[in-house]
């Protein structure tokens, strides 16, 4: 089968939209049709060469929705015509860390997923004789594009998949980690208020947090904030050195929890110091560059404040996601306000440049 495709050749360049062979899937995988696809900032650290896991040239995308086409043998929950989101993080159901009721990471295909290919260590997109890679093992940013069926959750047919797309990411991350670390009454600080920071915000408000104090470095996305939730704004520009203290401030010393959804090292340390002593927790949800580092000292620790990281805000995609999508439903979450720009696939660079300049919050690539 022929797909068009978006396709990063080399870092640093744009994508090139050309047309590629996806080749039927293999044991336990399935072939989806993508319905649209939103583009994160996780998309962006492959184009500027700063994801460990990028192998070129590659497909980007990971927050899409579609509709199944064909399943290979060995597939058993899915059929075609399902509706589906890739995931990222898979659930196997059998692996130590699903077992474990401890945690949502499965890296049943992780070697494989972080190299560009499939579970048997081939690629099912092609141009010609050259392969093409996968990325975080979905590459929705192809009409076309074959996932593992543990990588693959079912969802109700109801469900637009123009809209639900964003939980294969941003909504899911949001939402998810601040209703599983958020106490009714709780004070919490957002840093970063892009599509991640957004989700938290309005997941805070689910919670039944008593304060939602967002922190970012332009006032742009703050009316956007308020209305999903956010209490109070401070302008990290303006601040400088002061946002921890500002945030103390408003707050009699300290959230209860806080968290970071940028990826810089110096944030995730705010993060961590404007916390409530003796019990606030910072969660770090941004993606970090290659290598980095953080310190903290450890009498913050030792005194109660606790540091800890959430991954896909802890929801396992197969069996957790469906709540989620039933909330939307429900109207209880709202997706439409935060997808600013619909384009096309041949508007996909333009999509990245927005994010760039920070005047977007979700744009979302339709194929149909």
């Amino acid at each position: 089968m022929r797909s068009p495709a978006a396709i990063c050749f080399e870092i640093h360049r744009p994508l090139a939209i050309e047309e590629v062979q996806v080749a039927p899937p293999g044991h336990g995988e399935a072939l989806v049709e993508i319905v649209a696809s939103g583009l994160c900032h996780t998309d962006l650290t492959a184009l500027d060469g700063v994801n460990a896991t990028s192998v070129y040239p590659l497909i980007p995308g990971h927050e899409g929705a579609g509709r199944v086409v064909e399943v290979g043998e060995g597939v058993y929950d899915l059929n075609p015509g399902d509706h589906v989101i890739p995931l990222y993080g898979p659930e196997c159901r059998n692996c130590r860390m699903c077992m474990s009721g401890r945690t949502n990471l499965c890296w049943t295909i992780k070697p494989t997923r972080d190299r560009g290919v499939m579970p048997d260590g081939t690629s099912r997109f092609s141009i010609g004789s050259q392969p093409v890679h996968h990325f975080m093992g979905t590459s929705t940013l192809s009409r076309y594009t074959v996932v593992p069926e543990i990588a693959l959750a079912k969802i109700r047919k109801d469900a637009p998949l123009d809209k639900v797309c964003l939980f294969g990411c941003g909504v899911t991350t949001g939402v998810g980690a601040a209703l599983a670390e958020i106490r009714e009454g709780d004070a919490v600080a957002v840093f970063g208020l892009g599509g991640i920071g957004i989700n938290v915000v309005q997941g805070a408000r689910l919670a039944g947090a008593g304060r939602i104090i967002g922190i970012d470095v332009t006032d742009g996305k703050s009316g956007m904030a308020r209305s999903y939730g956010m209490t109070d704004f401070v302008n990290a520009s303006r601040e400088g050195d002061k946002v921890v203290q500002a945030v103390r401030d408003l707050t009699n010393g300290g959230v209860d929890v806080a968290f970071e959804c940028t990826g810089i090292v110096p944030v995730m340390r705010q993060a961590f110091d404007c916390c409530q002593p003796a019990w606030g927790t910072a969660v770090l949800l941004g993606v970090e560059p290659p290598g980095a580092e953080m310190g903290f000292p450890p009498v913050g620790v030792r005194y109660g404040r606790t540091i800890r990281g959430s991954y896909f805000g802890g929801v396992k995609g197969r069996s957790g996601l469906g709540k989620l999508i039933d909330s939307y439903m429900d109207g209880r979450l709202d997706l439409e306000r935060q997808i600013t720009h619909c384009l096309t696939l041949d508007e996909v660079n333009r999509g990245f440049d927005l994010m760039r300049a920070g005047t977007s919050v979700r744009s979302v690539v339709h194929f149909e």
